[in-house]
């Protein structure tokens, strides 16, 4: 009886130098079809990361709970915070995906797909912060010491402080997005 290998190829299931099979809508073996088999990381990963991430970022970074919540938080629950976008980004890249973290490049051990994930939540929320002055909506009545005045912008201790825990706590949805968009498309 041949094999379903034997039966697409032509070739012998004993042939050691025979290429695997790739499945039928994949140009070569190590391409991912949609999810799944290994594809290396491209530019194209961290723009779709960059979609998923502004998608979901946007409600968080404009609605004062939010921001309410970021002066309550404490250093711990920042970290905390930091801590759980990590674990999710992780688990949603390489524990509910079939990708493998060892064949994927790195930098200092780190997956460079990890650090894009981790890096594009952050910074989309931030960003936005910034684009829509919400720091400055929500945090008018905040002030401290200032750490730099140029161009017209002052950048306050206190301010920056609250705005990098809103910040992780947007970064939380965030990452769920960028996760799901790069392991969507």
């Amino acid at each position: 009886m041949r094999s379903d290998r034997t039966a697409q190829t032509g070739e012998s299931d004993d042939d050691p130098v025979a290429p695997p099979v790739a499945p039928f809508n994949c140009r070569r073996h190590d391409d991912r079809c949609m999810v799944g088999v290994r594809r290396r990381f491209a530019l194209a990963d961290t723009a779709q990361q960059v979609v998923g991430g502004f998608l979901l970022a946007g409600p968080f970074v404009v609605t004062e709970e939010v921001w309410v919540l970021a002066r309550s938080m404490s250093f711990a629950q920042a970290l905390l915070t930091l801590c759980i976008v990590l674990a999710v980004g992780y688990g949603a890249l390489y524990k509910a995906d079939d990708r493998d973290p060892d064949r994927e490049r790195e930098v200092g051990g780190i997956p460079v797909r990890f650090i894009s994930l981790i890096s594009v939540s952050y910074l989309s929320v931030f960003i936005l912060a910034l684009a829509f002055d919400a720091p400055g909506t929500f945090l008018s009545d905040v002030s401290g010491q200032r750490l730099i005045i140029a161009l017209g912008y002052e950048v306050d201790l206190a301010v920056l402080r609250i705005t990098l825990k809103a910040t992780s706590v947007g970064a939380v949805f965030s990452v769920i997005g960028a996760a799901t968009a790069d392991s969507l498309f």
